[in-house]
Protein backbone atom coordinates (compact mmCIF):
# COMPACT_ATOMS: atom_id res chain seq x y z
CA UNK A 1 0.00 0.00 0.00
CA UNK A 2 1.35 3.18 -1.02
CA UNK A 3 1.14 6.53 -2.93
CA UNK A 4 1.55 7.25 -6.42
CA UNK A 5 2.56 4.22 -8.85
CA UNK A 6 3.90 1.18 -7.80
CA UNK A 7 7.00 -0.22 -9.54
CA UNK A 8 4.76 -3.11 -10.97
CA UNK A 9 2.13 -0.55 -12.82
CA UNK A 10 4.15 -0.42 -16.41
CA UNK A 11 7.14 -3.10 -16.63
CA UNK A 12 8.29 -2.99 -20.40
CA UNK A 13 10.06 -0.96 -20.13
CA UNK A 14 10.17 -0.67 -16.10
CA UNK A 15 9.31 3.20 -14.99
CA UNK A 16 13.23 4.67 -14.02
CA UNK A 17 11.16 6.99 -11.25
CA UNK A 18 9.99 4.19 -9.56
CA UNK A 19 12.11 1.45 -10.45
CA UNK A 20 15.09 2.03 -11.97
CA UNK A 21 16.73 -0.65 -14.13
CA UNK A 22 14.05 -2.69 -13.43
CA UNK A 23 15.57 -4.17 -10.32
CA UNK A 24 12.48 -3.77 -8.02
CA UNK A 25 10.45 -5.81 -11.00
CA UNK A 26 12.90 -8.94 -11.81
CA UNK A 27 12.17 -9.85 -7.85
CA UNK A 28 8.88 -9.34 -7.64
CA UNK A 29 6.15 -10.83 -10.24
CA UNK A 30 2.98 -9.74 -10.39
CA UNK A 31 1.66 -12.74 -9.13
CA UNK A 32 3.47 -12.18 -6.06
CA UNK A 33 1.96 -8.54 -5.53
CA UNK A 34 -1.29 -7.57 -4.11
CA UNK A 35 -2.28 -4.21 -5.01
CA UNK A 36 -3.89 -1.30 -2.55
CA UNK A 37 -5.23 2.34 -2.65
CA UNK A 38 -5.87 3.15 0.57
CA UNK A 39 -8.84 6.15 1.29
CA UNK A 40 -7.57 6.66 5.26
CA UNK A 41 -6.41 10.20 6.44
CA UNK A 42 -4.17 10.68 9.96
CA UNK A 43 -1.14 11.17 11.45
CA UNK A 44 1.87 9.52 13.37
CA UNK A 45 1.35 12.04 17.37
CA UNK A 46 4.26 9.87 17.90
CA UNK A 47 6.36 6.49 17.51
CA UNK A 48 3.59 3.77 18.34
CA UNK A 49 0.40 6.85 18.51
CA UNK A 50 -1.34 7.09 14.85
CA UNK A 51 -4.53 9.58 15.37
CA UNK A 52 -6.68 8.96 12.76
CA UNK A 53 -8.47 11.99 11.28
CA UNK A 54 -11.05 10.47 8.32
CA UNK A 55 -11.88 7.27 6.08
CA UNK A 56 -11.16 3.58 6.80
CA UNK A 57 -11.51 2.40 2.88
CA UNK A 58 -8.79 0.69 1.83
CA UNK A 59 -8.95 -0.62 -2.03
CA UNK A 60 -7.60 -4.22 -2.52
CA UNK A 61 -6.35 -6.33 -6.12
CA UNK A 62 -4.21 -8.65 -7.57
CA UNK A 63 -1.52 -7.11 -9.83
CA UNK A 64 -2.42 -9.91 -12.16
CA UNK A 65 -6.12 -8.51 -12.29
CA UNK A 66 -7.27 -11.93 -11.44
CA UNK A 67 -8.84 -11.62 -8.07
CA UNK A 68 -8.70 -14.83 -6.28
CA UNK A 69 -8.92 -16.26 -2.70
CA UNK A 70 -5.60 -14.52 -1.54
CA UNK A 71 -6.87 -10.69 -1.73
CA UNK A 72 -10.29 -12.09 -0.54
CA UNK A 73 -9.31 -13.37 2.02
CA UNK A 74 -7.08 -10.34 3.00
CA UNK A 75 -9.96 -8.08 2.72
CA UNK A 76 -12.06 -10.30 4.91
CA UNK A 77 -9.19 -10.48 7.79
CA UNK A 78 -9.11 -6.13 7.03
CA UNK A 79 -12.47 -6.13 7.69
CA UNK A 80 -12.64 -8.23 10.83
CA UNK A 81 -9.93 -5.74 12.01
CA UNK A 82 -12.76 -2.76 11.44
CA UNK A 83 -11.48 -2.12 8.46
CA UNK A 84 -13.23 -1.07 5.15
CA UNK A 85 -11.48 -3.35 2.91
CA UNK A 86 -12.67 -3.98 -0.71
CA UNK A 87 -11.70 -5.98 -3.38
CA UNK A 88 -12.17 -4.05 -6.59
CA UNK A 89 -11.92 -5.45 -10.17
CA UNK A 90 -10.96 -2.19 -11.56
CA UNK A 91 -8.42 -1.49 -9.28
CA UNK A 92 -5.65 0.55 -12.22
CA UNK A 93 -8.39 3.22 -12.49
CA UNK A 94 -9.01 3.17 -9.04
CA UNK A 95 -5.53 4.03 -8.13
CA UNK A 96 -5.36 6.50 -10.54
CA UNK A 97 -8.25 8.61 -9.49
CA UNK A 98 -6.18 8.57 -5.97
CA UNK A 99 -3.03 9.28 -7.68
CA UNK A 100 -4.65 12.54 -9.56
CA UNK A 101 -5.74 13.69 -5.66
CA UNK A 102 -2.45 13.02 -4.81
CA UNK A 103 -0.52 14.74 -7.60
CA UNK A 104 -2.35 18.01 -6.91
CA UNK A 105 -3.21 18.13 -3.42
CA UNK A 106 -0.15 17.19 -1.90
CA UNK A 107 2.48 19.34 -3.80
CA UNK A 108 0.03 22.43 -3.05
CA UNK A 109 -0.15 21.74 0.65
CA UNK A 110 4.19 21.09 0.52
CA UNK A 111 4.99 24.12 -1.05
CA UNK A 112 2.18 26.22 0.66
CA UNK A 113 1.82 25.10 4.20
CA UNK A 114 -1.80 24.41 3.69
CA UNK A 115 -3.90 21.95 4.34
CA UNK A 116 -6.87 20.50 2.46
CA UNK A 117 -9.67 22.75 3.65
CA UNK A 118 -7.33 25.09 3.19
CA UNK A 119 -6.38 24.52 -0.63
CA UNK A 120 -10.05 23.90 -1.14
CA UNK A 121 -11.16 27.44 0.18
CA UNK A 122 -8.18 29.46 -1.74
CA UNK A 123 -9.26 30.32 -4.72
CA UNK A 124 -5.99 30.83 -6.20
CA UNK A 125 -4.79 26.93 -5.01
CA UNK A 126 -7.67 25.36 -5.90
CA UNK A 127 -7.21 26.54 -9.79
CA UNK A 128 -3.64 25.27 -9.31
CA UNK A 129 -4.72 21.84 -7.97
CA UNK A 130 -7.33 21.79 -10.25
CA UNK A 131 -4.75 22.05 -13.27
CA UNK A 132 -2.65 19.82 -12.22
CA UNK A 133 -5.35 17.08 -11.86
CA UNK A 134 -6.94 17.97 -15.44
CA UNK A 135 -3.24 16.74 -16.60
CA UNK A 136 -3.11 13.71 -14.63
CA UNK A 137 -6.81 12.69 -15.70
CA UNK A 138 -5.31 13.31 -19.13
CA UNK A 139 -2.68 10.93 -18.99
CA UNK A 140 -4.73 8.44 -17.34
CA UNK A 141 -7.18 9.02 -20.18
CA UNK A 142 -4.41 8.19 -22.31
CA UNK A 143 -3.96 5.11 -20.44
CA UNK A 144 -7.31 3.90 -20.96
CA UNK A 145 -8.36 4.60 -17.00
CA UNK A 146 -10.24 8.36 -17.45
CA UNK A 147 -13.09 8.77 -19.36
CA UNK A 148 -14.10 12.14 -18.94
CA UNK A 149 -11.45 14.57 -17.97
CA UNK A 150 -12.80 17.84 -16.99
CA UNK A 151 -16.18 16.33 -14.92
CA UNK A 152 -13.58 13.92 -13.25
CA UNK A 153 -11.69 16.59 -12.09
CA UNK A 154 -14.60 18.19 -10.58
CA UNK A 155 -15.73 15.27 -8.57
CA UNK A 156 -12.55 14.68 -7.16
CA UNK A 157 -12.50 18.09 -5.90
CA UNK A 158 -15.67 17.68 -4.22
CA UNK A 159 -14.69 14.87 -2.82
CA UNK A 160 -11.39 16.39 -1.42
CA UNK A 161 -13.46 19.18 -0.09
CA UNK A 162 -14.70 16.83 2.64
CA UNK A 163 -10.89 16.26 4.00
CA UNK A 164 -11.48 19.42 5.66
CA UNK A 165 -8.33 20.44 7.83
CA UNK A 166 -6.40 17.26 7.04
CA UNK A 167 -2.53 17.48 6.22
CA UNK A 168 -1.51 15.80 3.23
CA UNK A 169 0.97 13.35 3.67
CA UNK A 170 3.53 15.19 1.75
CA UNK A 171 3.17 18.62 3.75
CA UNK A 172 3.33 15.66 7.09
CA UNK A 173 6.61 14.54 5.45
CA UNK A 174 8.22 18.12 4.90
CA UNK A 175 7.68 18.84 8.50
CA UNK A 176 8.79 15.81 9.97
CA UNK A 177 11.99 16.43 7.66
CA UNK A 178 11.27 12.96 5.96
CA UNK A 179 11.65 12.11 2.36
CA UNK A 180 8.78 13.54 -0.22
CA UNK A 181 6.94 10.83 -2.49
CA UNK A 182 8.03 12.99 -5.28
CA UNK A 183 8.64 10.27 -7.75
CA UNK A 184 6.20 7.68 -7.01
CA UNK A 185 3.40 10.71 -7.62
CA UNK A 186 4.82 13.22 -9.83
CA UNK A 187 7.71 11.72 -11.58
CA UNK A 188 5.69 8.30 -13.05
CA UNK A 189 3.65 10.26 -13.71
CA UNK A 190 5.29 12.59 -15.72
CA UNK A 191 7.47 9.63 -17.49
CA UNK A 192 4.05 7.79 -18.33
CA UNK A 193 3.21 11.45 -19.57
CA UNK A 194 6.11 11.72 -22.05
CA UNK A 195 5.54 7.99 -23.37
CA UNK A 196 1.56 8.55 -24.35
CA UNK A 197 2.85 11.91 -25.73
CA UNK A 198 0.76 13.94 -23.10
CA UNK A 199 2.20 17.18 -22.51
CA UNK A 200 1.76 18.06 -18.65
CA UNK A 201 3.71 21.69 -18.42
CA UNK A 202 1.94 21.98 -14.46
CA UNK A 203 3.10 18.36 -12.88
CA UNK A 204 6.37 19.00 -14.42
CA UNK A 205 6.98 22.63 -12.89
CA UNK A 206 5.34 21.61 -9.64
CA UNK A 207 8.16 18.64 -9.76
CA UNK A 208 11.14 21.08 -10.54
CA UNK A 209 9.93 23.04 -7.29
CA UNK A 210 9.62 20.31 -4.85
CA UNK A 211 13.27 18.91 -5.52
CA UNK A 212 14.86 21.03 -3.44
CA UNK A 213 12.20 20.52 -0.85
CA UNK A 214 12.45 17.03 -0.90
CA UNK A 215 16.49 17.29 -0.92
Amino acid sequence: MQNGVPFWFVRDPPLESVDPGGRIGSVFSDEQVIGGVVHVSGHIAQPGVIVQSGGLRYILAEATEKNGARVKGLANVMREATLDARVDDDFRRSLWFKLAGNASLNPISATTGKTVGQIVRDPATIAEVRALMVETLAVGKCLGLVHDVEADADARIAYASRLDDVKTSMLQDREAGRPLEIDPILGATIEIAQRCGVAVPRLRAAYEKLRPLAA
